[in-house]
Formats: structure tokens, sequence, C-alpha cells
């Protein structure tokens, strides 16, 4: 978003600076729960179309391999599951915000869930991205709405990403929480993280 906002020029910035606060920071409070769901996304529904019009003629704005990781290129397998719903378009919006490779993320919601926005883990995770209730809160998202979701979950993806340096490093924290990935100094070895991992990933 940074990177986006950066090449807009001042006029953009101001125009957008609003939203960006909600979008981003979910500050959605004073409003009712029905009212807090439909402003959000009223606003992430402008933010992703303001987006999409500066990426369309441009690709230097366009997320790539080094601008997303700062560092060197990963090579993300691409996304080819048979789900084209109404939540994909929502799913690519989320990971752009956050400067993740697209089909990455996609991915990761299609192995999380199968895009069953009502599913639900036996450890109590929630939603497309499987957001726990406990980091749903400290993300201020709305775990049972589609859309907050989906933000939660790129949000958290980006901050784990940002912790470790490493999109595969970041799944494992993800799947079996950034403490576990520290304590290994890598993917744990847990059946669960390595599998989920490698689904995702392809290594």
């Amino acid at each position: 978003m940074r990177k986006i906002v950066g090449r807009l020029g001042l006029g953009a910035m101001v125009a957008l600076a609003p939203m960006i606060v909600h979008a981003e920071g979910l500050k959605l409070s004073g409003a009712s729960s029905k009212s807090r769901a439909m402003l959000f996304r009223n606003q992430t529904n402008i933010l992703d179309t303001r987006a999409a019009q500066q990426y369309e003629h441009s690709s230097r704005l366009k997320p790539g391999a080094k601008s997303l990781a700062g560092l060197e290129p990963e090579t993300v397998p691409s996304y080819s599951g048979k789900y084209r719903g109404q939540y994909l378009g929502t799913a690519k919006a989320a990971a752009a915000r956050h400067n993740i490779p697209e089909d990455l993320f996609l991915r990761l919601v299609q192995q999380e869930s199968g895009w069953n926005p009502n599913a639900r883990s036996h450890k109590g995770a929630m939603g497309l991205a499987q957001l726990m209730p406990a980091t749903a809160a400290k993300l201020g998202v709305n775990p049972r709405d589609p859309a907050q979701n989906l933000e939660g979950g790129a949000r958290y993806l980006r901050m784990m990403y940002d912790r470790f340096g490493s999109w595969r490093l970041a799944l494992a924290a993800y799947n079996a929480g950034p403490e576990a990935v520290a304590k290994h100094n890598g993917v744990p070895p847990y059946r669960e993280t390595r599998n989920y991992v490698r689904v995702i990933y392809g290594s």
C-alpha cells in the first residue's frame, strides 16, 4: 500500500487518506455491527477499484517478486484452483493491499477453507482465512465477515513475512504460530505444518 500511495501523488493521497485509515486500521467504532460491515465493504471496494486503475497501465506499479519481498525473488506456484466465485476478487485485492504474491494468498485460502466462508476448524479457526478468534480480535476484524476475514488473513500473513523475511516461513508461522518458527529456527518439524507449507509453497 505504501508503494502504491507513494506513486499516486499528493492529491490522490489526500483523497484516499480517510479510506486507508478505515480499511487498514479497521477503525469502525461508533456504528452498529451492520453499518460497520457495510462501511468496511464500501471502503475496501473503493480502494480496490482505485488501486486496480493505477495498476492497469503501469507494470512499474504491479506487485512483482522483488518489490514484494524486498529481498531475493521467491518462486510461488500459480493458483490452479477451480473456485471462481465472489470471494476470489476480494482475496486478490487483500493480497495487493498487503503486498503479498497473489497466487500465494489464493493458494492459502484454498488450503485453509476451500473457499467456504462458514468453515470452522476443530480448534476454533473461522472463515475463509481460518482466523482464530483471538487473532481476529487483535487485528480488529470480524472473522464472520468474509471480506474482513480475508483482510485479517492477508494482514497477518504479511506480519509473519515481515518478521521472518521468507514467504515459506511466513506460511509456517501462519499455521503453527510464530513462536514455533522462532523456536525451531525454521519450519517446525510438525507433519501438519510441513505438509501445509509444501502444498501452498511447493517445497
